[in-house]
């Protein structure tokens, strides 16, 4: 573990206080641990859990956002998944959807295939996301921040990134068991 994480919390406990502040909105969630984790910890019908497909979970959240314009869209996101995807910090900063939230959880690391070192220490995605266009941009290291943050984007027209520091741990999360056309199915039905 880096030295300057020793004091960082988890994602799992990130994704925690996040989910208590939502309640119905559309929130899709990037493969691997993050979705796994919020599976575990608040499994509902408005989560779109990514079954692979590294990179695309804002990109599909944006198309939410654009379809569904009155309702407010998450994305929870791994700074190794912003790197795969990072045409869509364009696209969104592009479009300028107001209703998009984008958090990313910074591990500095590729946690799911054995937490490989991520550029993300030298590339830092929320000025990247700044210069894209995105309106809000916000960096976190702790829960009281996170949340403070967290609740002010809600109230705000994005599109928003809200960076959330966190250490290396995962939470042991079992993976998602709904089959990727299920998990469409109930994300539609919910989102109507």
């Amino acid at each position: 573990m880096r030295p300057e994480q020793g004091t960082l919390i988890s994602r799992a406990q990130a994704i925690g206080a996040l989910l208590e502040l939502l309640t119905d909105q559309p929130v899709v969630i990037c493969n691997g641990f993050p979705s796994r984790e919020a599976h575990k910890i608040a499994d509902r019908a408005t989560h779109f859990y990514m079954i692979g497909s590294m990179g695309n979970a804002p990109a599909i959240a944006l198309g939410v956002a654009l379809a569904k314009p009155n309702k407010q869209v998450v994305t929870f996101d791994g700074d190794g998944n912003v790197l795969m995807g990072m045409g869509t910090l364009a696209t969104v900063g592009a479009l300028k959807p107001k209703n998009f939230i984008h958090v990313v959880f910074d591990n500095e690391v590729y946690g799911t295939t054995g937490n490989q070192p991520t550029i993300s220490n030298v590339v830092p995605l929320d000025k990247v996301a700044k210069a894209a266009g995105y309106v809000n941009v916000e960096r976190v290291r702790d829960r009281e921040d996170l949340v403070y943050e967290f609740k002010d984007m809600l109230k705000k027209d994005g599109p928003s990134m809200l960076l959330v520091k966190v250490n290396e741990f995962a939470e042991d999360a079992g993976r998602v068991l709904l089959e990727p056309p299920d998990l469409t199915k109930r994300f539609m039905k919910a989102i109507e």
